[in-house]
């Protein structure tokens, strides 16, 4: 956990990680429906199944529901990272998108901690 941000700070990294997952979505060539709101976004594939992230400020981590569990990262050192499997956050949604579609997903190679 990373207490040098301020809260302001840490949703508006929320928000831009937000922001940049959902473009990474919309680039594929799959149709995925993307639904987001009240610190929730949801990404329902093709098939049905979803991947649903939630902010949890109060926890300062971001929550990963998927096929394949359930995960929290913190982020710490200019990173998200996941506390059960030690994965950084691209590593996470690729491995678990790939998962979900059945096919290998490196998009989220470019997910970064910082806006831009």
């Amino acid at each position: 956990m990373n207490d040098s941000l301020s809260e302001r700070e840490f949703r508006e990294k929320l928000e831009n990680l937000f922001f940049d997952i959902e473009d990474i979505v919309e680039s594929f060539d799959q149709d995925f429906d993307i639904d987001g709101g009240s610190g929730i976004l949801t990404i329902t594939f093709p098939d049905a199944s979803q991947v649903i992230f939630s902010r949890q400020v109060s926890q300062r981590e971001v929550s990963i529901a998927a096929r394949s569990g359930g995960f929290h990262l913190n982020f710490a050192n200019g990173q998200w990272q996941c506390g059960t499997t030690s994965e950084v956050l691209s590593d996470l949604l690729n491995r678990v998108f790939s998962e979900q579609t059945g096919d290998k997903v490196t998009s989220f190679d470019s997910v970064t901690a910082e806006p831009g």
